[in-house]
């Protein structure tokens, strides 16, 4: 089935006519002889408006009642029903009453498109979400219905309905936007001109940004590669010197001469890393370009003129800023064409300003690149050059005659061929000529001179020359991919370094500053919150002066203390920065899960409580209370019996009432770490009869097995009986008619066992340690029986006694409470310790 369209109609405020021309569109359509409902319109007392109603077919609207209001919403099964071509549906970001289809109007609109019917919307641009705090600041209004950005992008048709500031502002003094009761108010808060004029601008730069988005996708689909120049857009070239802030700032004054100009700035990086440039500059060149509204990019390539060139089309970019060459006529002469001419012959129809500046054309000396080899290698190859040549030579002057040329010309091509793959260039250049000379001075006629008699001998010197070039080449080649490769496995290590001691329980955001110390050789890294406190540390950061910022987001401060950073390193650095980020905000989202459970925790006591103060404590109070003022009203008229059965009233409530508040009084004392525990030898089986007597329970409902040789344990008698006789209620109280509860006392090493056995219906399916909450009975609906502590302090008593207190399933059915308490030790035992 084919998917309806969307058209949007866009307004900057209420009231610029949005609903005027959705109206008058579906009036056309229709004459059109397009099937058009009207689904939901609001008219809001507009005149104009509702004038454009007759002759259309409205669907009637659902009535929905809310805590005594009946409210109309859209029928969405009505217009589905009704299966129209078009639907007017009006305010987009509309929010649904409770009880209805779908949360939101855009839901709604979402299913008849789903369902083939097209649909014309309106909203206005204070409801998109993205938008929703810039208005807020605009307006000093926040605005509670929304729609997403997504939505009102995925629309097939999106048109801007504009009126003038002052213009709806004239049409709000006559009345035609609100009641006359509402303009005076309206026109000194929302319909300010500053604010109108201000939510225009925002509705037309919204549009677009997104008319410029579709332009791009258009581009790609139909792989377009040419620049369209729709909107100017300034790219500027920065190498990392000072220079960077010239051609920035002309860059922005390009830019800022078009109304919408875009400014970017794009710094190339080489992909191993080598072409550095010094961080702390292009961190101030960043801050710079995002100063004037731009924003920054990093690419990496290393050809510089086609990465630049290559992102300038990316972009769209209409216009490439670059710095003109800072080589001197003998570089540029040596060294041939510069990044500006190459960038002028493949920009295309991007126009390229060359920009001037203080370090332009200064005399220098083509600058010698060292490559991808280390000084180490390179002095190496020079100390072999020096001596192998020797060596080489004394040797070939000892074996020499007439039919050895050839093999004295191999030796030293390969001698060469060594020193290239040893040191690079530059050696075996100099081992290249060194050797032309030597051949030609020892095995050359004329012998003993350098003078060159025959031609190919000089071509013989070019080609030592040309093979160590092209050796020394593809040896520098290898090196950069070698050191790229190293790079990118530290790299890595250093990530699953970090993953892996996060895995292993170390703290993130410990684990990345030691391994940012380790990995960049640092002497210490120091984590600084905004507020000035310090997060975390590794290493010494005060020792050394020398020191790095880098922000983490908004919310710290990351300082390195130590070597500058090299442009590669930055970037490893960035990634780091950006896991730390990610940790501080994980950080932040569980104390904050934190505090909301403890919030819900103590929100749940506190209800408890007060159920508790409400019912459980008020019922034998106010029995309690009945019974006193029977007695008081009645006096001497009262039988004996009654006095008598009244006073036994007011007694057990009474009771009820000091078990219930000492209850309370326990649970408090056991959540605030308070309760007092006093612990000595004691016999298990003594507790457990005197728990059997105070409940009265008879051989008919006692099943007991207590082990006459177990020894003492240590406990405090009072708070261990009051434990029992909390398991042996319960395990009563479910036990069925004909069954017995059995308790048993057992030694388990250096622990004895009371063992609760009842076979009732048992827990249900889940965590058995949700027994222990207090104030909550699991589905126990007997209120007479207390406040649901018992379990909650039991196994609050059991842990004072440093035991514990473990449900188990009884087999058969049924649930077995195992108190563990440790044995008293013997005098022997006491004497050792």
């Amino acid at each position: 089935m084919r998917r309806g369209t969307l058209r949007v109609l866009l307004g900057a405020a209420p009231g610029v006519g949005k609903t005027f021309e959705m109206l008058e569109e579906g009036r056309r359509l229709q004459a059109d002889g397009v099937d058009v409902v009207v689904a939901v319109v609001e008219t809001h007392g507009r005149a104009a408006t509702a004038a454009l109603i007759p002759g259309l077919h409205e669907i009637p609207r659902r009535t929905v009642a809310h805590r005594g209001v009946e409210l109309d919403e859209m029928d969405v099964e009505a217009v589905l029903e009704r299966a129209p071509a078009l639907a007017l549906v009006d305010e987009l970001a509309h929010t649904n009453a409770p009880g209805s289809l779908h949360a939101k109007r855009w839901q709604d609109v979402e299913q008849l498109r789903d369902a083939g019917i097209d649909v014309i919307t309106t909203v206005n641009v204070q409801h998109i979400e993205s938008l929703n705090d810039v208005v807020e600041q605009i307006t000093g209004i926040t605005q509670r219905e929304t729609v997403p950005d997504a939505v009102v992008r995925g629309a097939d048709q999106i048109e801007v309905v504009d009126l003038a500031p002052q213009a709806l502002r004239d049409r709000l003094s006559a009345g035609q936007v609100y009641p006359a009761e509402r303009i005076d108010a309206a026109l000194s808060n929302y319909f300010r001109l500053g604010n109108l004029t201000a939510l225009r601008e925002l509705a037309l730069l919204w549009l677009a940004d997104e008319v410029d988005s579709a332009l791009n996708r258009y581009r790609a689909e139909q792989g377009i590669e040419g620049t369209w120049h729709a909107r100017e857009r300034v790219v500027v070239a920065l190498t990392g010197g000072r220079e960077s802030e010239t051609l920035i700032r002309r860059g922005a004054r390009i830019a800022a001469r078009s109304a919408g100009g875009e400014l970017l700035a794009v710094h190339v990086t080489g992909q191993d890393g080598l072409r550095d440039a010094a961080p702390g500059a292009l961190s101030a060149q960043q801050a710079l370009v995002e100063s004037l509204g731009g924003t920054y990019h990093q690419v990496v390539g290393d050809d510089i003129p086609r990465a630049l060139v290559e992102f300038a089309r990316s972009v769209n970019a209409t216009q490439l800023v670059i710095g003109v060459s800072r080589r001197g006529r003998l570089t540029a002469a040596l060294t041939g064409p510069g990044i500006g001419a190459t960038v002028i012959r493949e920009s295309g129809d991007i126009d390229v300003h060359i920009v001037t500046h203080a370090a332009a054309g200064r005399f220098a000396l083509p600058r010698i690149s060292g490559g991808a080899l280390s000084w180490t290698r390179r002095l190496l190859g020079f100390a072999v050059a020096l001596i192998g040549g020797p060596l080489l030579t004394w040797l070939l002057v000892t074996i020499q005659n007439e039919e050895t040329i050839t093999s004295d010309v191999l030796a030293y091509q390969l001698l060469v061929v060594i020193v290239a793959l040893i040191g690079g260039i530059w050696p075996a250049v100099f081992a290249a000529v060194m050797s032309g000379l030597t051949l030609n001075f020892f095995f050359v006629e004329p012998f003993h001179t350098v003078t060159i008699a025959n031609p190919r001998n000089a071509w013989a010197l070019v080609l030592y020359v040309v093979i160590a070039v092209l050796v020394s080449f593809i040896v520098d080649r290898a090196a950069r991919a070698a050191r790229a490769a190293r790079r990118s496995a530290a790299e890595s290590e250093l990530l699953a370094a970090v993953a892996g001691s996060v895995l292993r329980g170390q703290g993130a955001v410990p684990a990345l500053l030691s391994r940012t110390r380790e990995a960049f050789g640092m002497s210490g890294v120091r984590l600084v919150a905004a507020s000035g406190d310090v997060v975390a540390t590794d290493g010494e950061p005060l020792r050394d002066d020398r020191h790095t910022l880098v922000p983490v987001g908004d919310r710290a401060t990351l300082e390195l203390h130590g070597p500058e950073l090299s442009a590669s390193e930055r970037r490893l650095l960035d990634v780091v920065v950006a896991q730390l980020d990610s940790a501080l905000e994980q950080t932040a989202l569980q104390e904050t899960a934190r505090a909301a459970d403890l919030l819900a925790e103590t929100d749940q006591v506190r209800s408890a409580l007060l159920s508790a103060v409400s019912h459980d404590l008020r019922r034998p109070l106010a029995a309690a209370v009945a019974a006193v003022g029977g007695l008081r009203a009645a006096g001497p008229a009262l039988s004996a019996s009654d006095r008598r059965e009244l006073l036994d009233t007011a007694d057990e409530s009474l009771g009820t009432l000091a078990r219930l508040v000492t209850d309370l009084l326990d649970v408090s004392r056991i959540e605030a770490g308070v309760l007092a525990v006093s612990l000595s030898p004691v016999d298990a089986a003594d507790v457990v009869l005197a728990s059997v007597d105070e409940l009265g329970l008879g051989p008919a409902q006692l099943d007991a097995a207590l082990d006459e040789h177990l020894p003492p344990l240590r406990a405090d008698p009072v708070l261990l009986q009051r434990v029992i006789v909390n398991l042996l209620s319960n395990a009563a109280r479910h036990t069925p008619s004909g069954s017995r509860v059995r308790v048993a006392t057992s030694s388990l090493g250096d622990a004895a066992q009371i063992r609760v056995i009842d076979h009732g219906p048992g827990l249900p399916p889940g965590p058995h340690d949700d027994i222990f909450a207090p104030f909550q009975r699991l589905g126990d609906t007997d209120n007479t029986t207390g406040l649901g502590l018992g379990l909650a302090l039991s196994r609050g008593f059991t842990t004072g006694m440093g035991g514990t207190l473990t449900p188990e399933d009884t087999p058969g059915g049924g649930l077995t409470m195992v108190i563990e308490l440790p044995l008293a030790a013997t005098p022997s035992q006491e004497r050792t310790a």
